[in-house]
C-alpha cells in the first residue's frame, strides 16, 4: 500500500481553533472512516498530515471518529505539533492509560472530548490540557447539565465546539472558554430595508476594490501603484503574497510594476481577490478571512486536474469572495455590482446557480465536517473521496504557506 491509500478510505473535514484574542491558532482535522470495518493505517495518516503540518510547522488537532484508528494513533509517535482529541469514554478506559501517559510525556497536547460517564484514572487527569464540549452541551447555558463532569475538575480549561456565529463565539468567551472550534461566520447578510444605507467600507477595503477595478480594466501599472501608495501596508501585503511559496515564482517580485510585467493582469486578479478578503482589521472577522482563503484554494484544487487556467482562477475567486458579505456587512448582490467578477462567479454567489455550485457546496460540506454531506457533494461532482481528500490537503498546505 502507498502512503496515500488511507485517503481513499476516509473523509476529511476541517475547522478552526480560535483563541480569546479572536486569532486562529490551529486547525482541527476531522477524520471519518468511510466504512465502519475499514482497516486504517495510523502511519499513513500521520504521513498525510505531516505533508501539510510538518513537525516544525503549524499546529493541527486530530479529531478521529474511528475508535480503532484513534487507538492505533495513541500508540504511535506523532510529532509534537499534533494535538490529539481523545473521547471521554476512551480516556476513562484504563487500557488506554499507558498510551495517554506516553504521549503526554513526549509533549503532545491531549484534549478530552465530551463528558466522562465514569471517573477517569487519576494518573491521566493531568495529561489533558483542555476539555472539548459541544456548544449544545455547555452546562453553563444548559440547565439540564449543571452537574460537574465525573472525575474532572474545573482546573481543566474548556473549549467549546460547534461555534457558527460571532454571537456564539462571544458568548463562549464570556462564559470562560479558553478557545472555540468552528466557523463564527454566521448566515449570509440579507438585503437591507428600502431606503437604508450601508455603512461605508473602511479605507483599506475601498483601496483594494479600486485596485481590482484597475487591474480588471488593465490600467497602466504606474496608475495602479499610485493607488497602492495611499496605503503602503497593502502594497507590502500583496508583494508578500506574490513572493510566497504558494505563488511558485522563481524570482522575487520587487514592485507592482514588476508583477504586472512578469505575471500579466489576469493572474494578478486572484491575488487582489485574496487581498480584499483578508484586508479587514476587525478581530471578530479573522476566522472569516481564514475561511475565505481556504475556500478559494480548496475550490481551485478540486478542479486542478482540468488544466483549465481560467476555470481554476474563477473557482479561486469564487471561494475567496464567498464571505465578502460578512466582511463588508452588505449583501453579495450589492457588493458584486461594484466589484468586477466573472459571470459564473456572480451566478454562484448571488443566484446559487451555475457550474461552480457543486464545488461551492463541496467546500462548505468539508467545512461543516459532515460525512453525509461530503459524500453527497463529492458524488455530485463524480469525484472519489481520495481525489477530494488530496485536493483538500494540497489546499491546506498552500494556505499554510500564505499564513
Amino acid at each position: 500500500m502507498t502512503d496515500d491509500d488511507i485517503l481513499a478510505r476516509v473523509a476529511l473535514g476541517y475547522s478552526a481553533f480560535i483563541d480569546r484574542t479572536r486569532s486562529v491558532t490551529a486547525t482541527r482535522l476531522t477524520v471519518f472512516a468511510l466504512h465502519p470495518d475499514a482497516v486504517l493505517d495510523a502511519a499513513q495518516l500521520l504521513s498525510a498530515v505531516a505533508a501539510v503540518w510538518p513537525a516544525e510547522g503549524g499546529r493541527v488537532s486530530l479529531n478521529i471518529t474511528s475508535e480503532t484508528l484513534l487507538h492505533d494513533l495513541l500508540c504511535a509517535t506523532p510529532s509534537q505539533n499534533l494535538m490529539i482529541e481523545v473521547p471521554a469514554f476512551m480516556a476513562a478506559d484504563p487500557v488506554n492509560s499507558p498510551a495517554i501517559l506516553a504521549l503526554h510525556a513526549r509533549g503532545n497536547t491531549l484534549l478530552i472530548k465530551g463528558r466522562p460517564l465514569r471517573e477517569l484514572p487519576r494518573e491521566v487527569l493531568p495529561c489533558f490540557k483542555h476539555s472539548i464540549i459541544d456548544l449544545v452541551d455547555d452546562r453553563r447555558i444548559t440547565p439540564a447539565a449543571q452537574a460537574a463532569p465525573v472525575g474532572m475538575t474545573r482546573s481543566i480549561s474548556h473549549m467549546l465546539a460547534g461555534i457558527h456565529s460571532v454571537a456564539d463565539m462571544d458568548g463562549a468567551f464570556e462564559r470562560g472558554a479558553a478557545a472555540v472550534l468552528g466557523w463564527p461566520i454566521g448566515d449570509e447578510v440579507g438585503a437591507r430595508a428600502a431606503g437604508s444605507r450601508a455603512a461605508p467600507a473602511p479605507v483599506d477595503l475601498q483601496s483594494v476594490v479600486e485596485l481590482i477595478r484597475q487591474v480588471d480594466q488593465e490600467e497602466p501599472a504606474e496608475k495602479i501603484e499610485r493607488t497602492l501608495k495611499r496605503d503602503p501596508s497593502l502594497g507590502f501585503k500583496i508583494l508578500r503574497y506574490i513572493n510566497s511559496p504558494a505563488f511558485g515564482l522563481s524570482v522575487e517580485v520587487s514592485s507592482f510594476s514588476h508583477a504586472v510585467m512578469l505575471l500579466g493582469y489576469g493572474r494578478l486578479k486572484r491575488w487582489l481577490a485574496l487581498l480584499l478578503a483578508t484586508a479587514s482589521k476587525e478581530p471578530n472577522l479573522r476566522a472569516a478571512m481564514f475561511a475565505s482563503v481556504r475556500r478559494g484554494l480548496v475550490m481551485e484544487e478540486l478542479a486542478r486536474d482540468s488544466g483549465d487556467k481560467e476555470l481554476l482562477n474563477e473557482l479561486f475567486i469564487c471561494g475567496v469572495f464567498s464571505l465578502l458579505d460578512r466582511l463588508f456587512g452588505q449583501p453579495l448582490s450589492e457588493l458584486l455590482q461594484t466589484i468586477p467578477v466573472p459571470q459564473r462567479v456572480h451566478d454562484t454567489l448571488v443566484d446559487g446557480s451555475g457550474p461552480y455550485m457543486p464545488y461551492f457546496n463541496l467546500v462548505r460540506a468539508i467545512e461543516s465536517e459532515s460525512l453525509y454531506d461530503l459524500r453527497e457533494c463529492a458524488n455530485a461532482l463524480m469525484m472519489g473521496m481520495k481525489e477530494v481528500n488530496q485536493a483538500t490537503l494540497r489546499a491546506l498546505a498552500l494556505a499554510a504557506q500564505l499564513d
